[in-house]
């Protein structure tokens, strides 16, 4: 097989794993309710139940850090993806308070083991292929979490159990993520093993982890609070209240789906500096907004600028992994960074509520919007990689791969 072709199989198949997780997260998440209703979860009680799940995942994370080293970042996604699925399966299947809590604490350990495995093999492509391809895989991801959400929407629509909502999805990607396993790229022909400093060795990745953190708290309040805005600030119906995440997810595919090429073409610090001052804008049009229409405008936005920031800060961590500590270091950045989406995953709800019941969410939702601005301090920090792919510069080996998902044409 040539390298070309391991290449391009692997990048199918990571991009299938990316789909698979999107939709796995997504018929979780949507269907929070109903697992509540299912299980008898008090209102004080769930917010222990979901905060375990980002907490387990961050442990997760840090294990997979030293798992990799031992067994290759391909095979932990190989088993973690699995289990990922059969966790939600679980979910859906129990009867008890504590089948809840084992089934939501299996989700979370293997889902940060899953999380850290893809965007590591995800990284490592990228530098194979010598050119911007992150976003694609989070495009892939973002897709499947529509399609998630959809089968879940359906799924309360026809008043069908967890279970039987689940279990399709399980049953159809189940097989098919472990046949697209076997070809995963690991270890590019490129990434030999370097020398891995101490602790203080990874200072230069501080930045980075509060980019992810800012962002992640950004993406958490569309996702926990868009609705909410919406009915009781703005006026809306309950109908067009649920319309604002859909909204936000389908414009973060589409931006994701085009990133890779703005980046080629403008550099990544273009293209995170542009998406932060949108995401920024978009916040601030959901804060002045004097009514539901003009507020979807303003979460659009936001899907379309920060769409791009959580993919690129993954792949300037990777970058800079190599360029300070060796190729081998690259996967124990991107581990490290990953606890970072679960930070603020877990700070940005409870942000946004508190500063809202305190004062009111027009102004909660000014805090997001000055978080997010804090990447524009650190936007050089994907300085280096923009002038890598493909910003003028001759292509490498790896880029001669065909594009998957682009009718087989180069791009």
């Amino acid at each position: 097989m040539t390298e070309d072709v391991r290449l391009r199989r692997g990048r199918g198949s990571l991009g299938f794993s990316f789909f698979v997780q999107g939709v796995t997260f997504a018929l979780l998440v949507t269907r929070i309710p109903a697992i509540q209703d299912r299980y008898g979860i008090s209102d004080g009680l769930l917010p222990a139940f979901l905060a375990a799940v980002p907490i387990l995942a961050g442990v997760s994370s840090v294990v997979t850090e030293h798992l990799v080293k031992r067994v290759g970042s391909a095979v932990v996604l190989r088993w973690a993806q699995p289990l990922v699925l059969l966790a939600l399966l679980g979910v859906g299947a129990g009867s008890r308070m504590w089948h809840a809590a084992l089934a939501l604490g299996a989700f979370g350990l293997s889902v940060g083991a899953l999380d850290a495995s893809m965007n590591m093999l995800g990284v490592s492509l990228q530098r194979a292929y010598g050119r911007s391809i992150m976003l694609g895989f989070h495009a892939a991801y973002s897709l499947g979490g529509i399609v998630g959400a959809s089968a879940a929407w359906a799924g309360a629509h026809w008043h069908l159990s967890l279970f039987t909502s689940y279990l399709p999805a399980v049953v159809m990607l189940l097989p098919s993520a472990l046949y697209g396993s076997r070809f995963y790229a690991d270890r590019p022909a490129d990434a030999e093993q370097g020398t891995e400093p101490g602790a203080g060795g990874f200072k230069w990745l501080l930045p980075l982890c509060l980019v992810m953190a800012c962002a992640y708290i950004g993406d958490s309040t569309v996702s926990n609070w868009s609705a909410k805005y919406l009915q009781d600030v703005l006026g809306s119906s309950e109908q067009l209240a649920t319309v604002p995440y859909n909204v936000y997810m389908v414009t973060t595919l589409i931006g994701r789906a085009v990133g890779d090429l703005g980046v080629r073409r403008f550099g990544a610090v273009a293209v995170v500096r542009i998406g932060t001052l949108v995401a920024a804008g978009g916040f601030a049009v959901v804060a002045a907004a004097p009514g539901a229409w003009t507020g979807m405008l303003g979460f659009t936005l936001l899907g379309i600028g920060l769409c791009v920031i959580v993919p690129q800060t993954f792949a300037a961590a990777g970058r800079r992994a190599v360029e300070h500590n060796g190729p081998g270091a690259s996967d124990t950045a991107v581990a490290r960074l990953n606890i970072f989406n679960y930070v603020g995953f877990l700070i940005g709800s409870p942000l946004v509520g508190g500063i809202g019941d305190a004062w009111n969410y027009r102004g909660a939702m000014l805090v997001p919007m000055g978080l997010v601005l804090v990447t524009l301090f650190h936007a050089r920090s994907f300085g280096a990689e923009g002038a890598r792919y493909g910003v003028g510069h001759e292509r490498r080996a790896g880029d001669r791969a065909v594009d998957v998902g682009r009718g087989g044409n180069e791009v």
